[in-house]
């Protein structure tokens, strides 16, 4: 049984969310309890639409395909511009562009004068983008061609919250006894004696539903919130004249969008300029093969992504006019995929609810018997009274609330209400969570594998070193590179500006407020910086050149390039990238007279011991080399690996972040191993991870090669061990990830913010994605976006997750005691003295005390430091554990009420008022029911069968309540 309630915390299967579904059984509220699952049929719906879509390009290819070959006799069109488009000063409308782009329609393309054609039909520029100073001309922009936002479903509204709460199947039934119990109650007692009962059952139906449903309401609402934050995705843009950054929402059609790799197309558009652009499609058609885009191909549709190259794009079409906007409005109604304890919680629910029903029939069976053996005795078995009549109905009434307290609905509400609330506090401490289950997942942690760069540096990189033409120089400041330049030969630093700033993904451009802005990844910001620190100008030295093929930096190759055509004539290839690396592809040098001499041993040496020098100092380093291509060269061909000349070596600093060490002991403390997997040097690695703390004494650091070699025997033996993984591709870190989760049956969570992580994070149990340096795929790819990219971020995500399950495992130990106890309470006294000492509307008060106020109170509990001090739960770890069994029965033997929410704040600690009142929300929930309680007891016992106390009474209820307490830490010394 427990099997069929097992679900993975990532990419489950349809067949295992469709099973636990149909097994299900004895829900209450089937509105309610599967709110927070998948919508199965909406997925299906955009498989569907992603099939549909795949067809239609397949087939708009081909005939686009076809119409190429008759091009050359292009008839006119019989395209008019209707008269809104005209009137609001374009010349062309969203259908004829959609029908462009998503048709792939080359012959109309050409008709319209191509793509500057389109952009001045747009009223844009494809060098300066759109103009937004004429305010009027945006609005009618707008107005003719849409905005970049797709339909939504309307927010749900309270009171849709209030009706869903009323669909209980149970409080339907108590509503329905209720009722007659009011027309049998007035027609034989009159109006003010026989209302009572029938109204207190009303009155406690009301404030249920009440109560559930501004819970449930406000957590949509904290979904929303998250939702909106979820979708934000920014990109770089040129309006009037300047790059700028810019929301997707806010692009019109007429935008000139810049897009790397990694990056998602925002919208349908035009292929404007850029280099070897490949874009995967397979989100929007399923169609695995990557697209080629170019001047011959420049179609580009919205959702997909860049797999490789950059370029400018004009959008074209926006929104909803979008197939993407289409799938995307179906794919967002799919949901979230449950996880994996709300659905263990079901699985709890139903079997408690079988045994919860079970209960209700036999006591309602016990009752009625007492009833009618009593009349038997009496000899009125054949004189039947209004009063006995209602007393069935009471009856009737308690076994339908035995059932409502029984079926333990809010155990999978209160995982959604417990992850909802600290989804919202992760929020404030930079930590988007996009699945559900990754806050689960993250307090099992038992493994942190972390990139290096900008997750435990600071990602602000300067250039302090370098070995122009064989000499070594500190160039920290300004005036030191001054004086490095007029220590060079002049041909060294033009080729060295040439290369700086034509073999870049960065540039410099002058901002809004006429300040000079550099824009580009930390390390290309770092070199255009040392450039410029050098006298250079970026915009003379991209002049003087026309790029022939640019080849962009991945993590594979570890290097980028670019083919260029000289003024002068001639061709040059200029690259750069990982230092051992492009040395290796060097067999000649600048020296320091300026001139070109073969790489000997000896310089080699030289080289080398430079770049272990520069690494041990935790600098990154990168070589700079040219050659000039003296055979020509075609842009279809791959850059040359081999023949450069070695111009230099830069070392680059990036700090340790503060608080890094820390968190790294942090973690250690808490069990949880955290290794570092880089791109970089394996001494520069070494470094930063001595100065983190992650690199100790019986620790091993490997390079990527060297790990791909070993064998398997051999890896059972090293995985454990291995603490920096440098040099590693991404390849590298999805074995060592899929190792230690297969083999050593690790939780292990992994950062990444390159497109080529994707597979290292999905594979992982919790995938991390950098905010700030990561690229849309990796993100998409993620279960948590780190938003500050800062390592001790993430060792808050892990005491978040563990507070979260914690939190769960107090509730549960909490309403699985008030079951116990409710059930037995009532069952025993039903059997053993023929009546029942609860009646319908105190089991209702109890109720929801235990399911909606309780769930409020224990699922809402911050973390505390005392968290990160035990060990992980790990993947074997059983939710509901012996130390919870031994509490809850124990509890359950002697306890009744109240104070046991207390004492199951804490299940190990004796003292569970520490930090009590760290949690308003907990404080504000006890402090309801006491208040509450009371003025139930003393002013409302027409309605709740009660009678007022005397003080001594209180003082003896409450004492007798308190003993729970002791008794709670008396268990607690029992060893499990």
């Amino acid at each position: 049984m427990s099997g069929d309630f097992d679900v993975k915390a990532k990419h489950s299967s349809e067949e295992a969310l469709q099973k636990w579904r149909k097994l299900c059984g004895v829900v209450k509220n089937p509105k309610r309890r599967f709110r927070f699952t998948a919508n199965l049929s909406k997925r299906y719906e955009a498989a569907a639409m992603r099939k549909t879509n795949q067809e239609k390009l397949r087939i708009a290819v081909l005939v686009s395909k076809a119409a190429f070959q008759f091009i050359q006799g292009v008839s006119p069109s019989d395209y008019n511009v209707p008269a809104e488009v005209k009137a609001a000063g374009f010349d062309i409308c969203a259908d004829e562009l959609g029908s462009i782009v998503e048709g792939h329609d080359v012959k109309k393309l050409k008709f319209h004068g191509g793509v500057t054609g389109v952009s001045e039909k747009l009223c844009t520029s494809i060098v300066d983008g759109l103009t937004t100073t004429d305010s009027d001309l945006l609005n009618r922009r707008q107005e003719i061609y849409g905005i970049n936002k797709f339909a939504e479903s309307q927010p749900r509204s309270f009171w849709i919250f209030v009706w869903e709460a009323l669909q209980d199947m149970t409080l339907m039934i108590l509503g329905v006894c209720a009722f007659v119990s009011l027309i049998v109650g007035i027609a034989t007692e009159g109006w003010l004696e026989g209302a009572h009962d029938g109204l207190g059952i009303v009155a406690s139906i009301l404030l249920v539903v009440f109560v559930t449903a501004i819970s449930d309401y406000r957590q949509s609402l904290q979904f929303r919130d998250l939702d909106t934050e979820k979708k934000k995705i920014i990109i770089q843009v040129t309006r009037n004249g300047f790059r700028q950054k810019l929301s997707i929402y806010d692009l019109l059609p007429g935008d000139i969008v810049h897009l790397a790799i990694g990056d998602q197309v925002p919208a349908d558009g035009l292929f404007v300029s850029g280099f070897s652009v490949l874009i995967d499609e397979s989100s929007l058609t399923g169609e695995s093969e990557p697209v080629m885009v170019n001047s011959e191909n420049p179609f580009m549709l919205s959702g997909t992504k860049v797999q490789d190259g950059s370029c400018k794009m004009m959008i074209a079409t926006v929104g909803m006019r979008t197939q993407w906007g289409k799938l995307m409005a179906t794919l967002s109604e799919g949901g979230d995929d449950e996880t994996p304890l709300q659905v263990k919680l079901n699985g709890v629910a139903t079997i408690i609810g079988k045994i919860g029903l079970f209960f209700a029939v036999v006591t309602f069976a016990v009752l009625v018997q007492g009833l009618f053996s009593h009349k038997w005795q009496a000899g009125t078995y054949f004189r039947w009274s209004g009063d006995d009549a209602l007393e069935i109905l009471e009856y009737f009434a308690i076994a339908v609330t035995i059932v409502v307290v029984a079926v333990p609905e809010g155990l999978p509400l209160a995982v959604t209400l417990s992850l909802a609330f600290a989804m919202k506090k992760m929020m404030n401490d930079k930590a988007l969570v996009r699945h559900l289950a990754a806050c689960e997942t993250m307090g099992s942690a038992t493994t942190i594998c972390s990139d290096k760069t900008g997750t435990l540096t600071t990602n602000h990189m300067t250039v302090v070193k370098s070995c122009i033409c064989m000499e070594v120089k500190v160039v920290d400041q300004p005036t030191k590179a001054a004086s490095l330049v007029s220590e060079m030969p002049v041909s060294a630093v033009k080729l060295l500006l040439q290369s700086i700033f034509n073999n870049t993904g960065g540039e410099v451009v002058v901002n809004k407020d006429g300040k000079r802005e550099i824009l580009g990844t930390p390390t290309e910001t770092a070199l255009l910086e040392f450039g410029l620190s050098l006298g250079g100008d970026f915009q003379a030295e991209r002049q003087a050149v026309k790029l022939v093929k640019v080849e962009p930096f991945n993590s594979t190759k570890k290097r980028m390039g670019v083919v260029m055509e000289l003024h002068e004539g001639g061709l040059r290839a200029h690259t750069k990238g990982a230092s051992e690396i492009v040395l290796a592809a060097c067999d000649k040098v600048i020296n320091s007279n300026g001139d070109i001499v073969p790489l000997d041993e000896e310089s080699i040496n030289l080289l080398k011991v430079t770049i272990d020098q520069f690494a041990n100092e935790a600098l990154r380093t990168l070589c700079i080399a040219y050659m000039e291509l003296e055979g020509g060269f075609s842009p279809e061909n791959p850059m040359p690996v081999s023949g450069y000349t070695c111009i230099g070596i830069v070392g680059i600093k990036d700090p340790v972040r503060p608080g890094v060490k820390e968190s790294v002991a942090l973690c250690r403390s808490a069990g949880i191993t955290v290794r570092m997997v880089t791109g970089d040097n394996i001494n520069t690695a070494k470094a930063i991870a001595r100065e983190c703390g992650i690199l100790t004494d019986d620790g091993i650091a490997i390079e990527g090669p060297d790990f791909r070699e070993k064998s398997l025997e051999e890896l059972l033996q090293l995985v454990p061990k291995i603490q920096v993984m440098a040099r590693s591709s991404p390849l590298d870190k999805h074995t060592l990830v899929k190792h230690l989760r297969t083999t050593f049956g690790e939780v292990v969570a992994v950062t990444g913010d390159g497109t080529n992580d994707a597979p290292a994070l999905h594979e992982a149990d919790i995938g991390l994605a950098m905010g700030i340096a990561g690229t849309e795929v990796a993100k998409e790819s993620a279960d948590v976006i780190i938003l500050d990219d800062n390592f001790s971020t993430i060792v808050t995500v892990a005491k978040w997750g563990r507070s979260v399950y914690i939190n769960i495992q107090k509730f549960v130990q909490f309403q699985l005691t008030v079951n116990v106890v409710a059930l037995i309470v009532n069952f025993s006294s039903a059997c053993l003295t023929g009546s029942a000492p609860l009646t319908a509307v105190q089991l209702l008060w109890v109720n929801m005390i235990m399911d909606t106020l309780g769930a409020l109170a224990l699922a809402t509990e911050p973390p505390n430091d005392e968290l990160m001090k035990r060990s992980p739960v790990g993947r074997k770890g059983n939710f509901i554990s012996s130390v919870m069994w031994r509490n809850i029965l124990g509890q359950s033997l002697y306890q009744f009420m109240i104070f046991n929410e207390i004492s199951s704040r804490e299940m190990e600690e004796i003292d569970v008022f520490k930090g009590i009142l760290d949690n308003y929300v907990f404080v504000a929930v006890i402090g309801g029911t006491v208040l509450s309680q009371i003025i139930i007891v003393e002013f409302l016992g027409t309605f709740a069968n009660t009678a007022p106390l005397s003080f001594a009474q209180w003082f003896l209820s409450v004492f007798i309540g308190f003993l729970g307490m002791p008794i709670a830490a008396g268990l607690k010394k029992i060893p499990v």
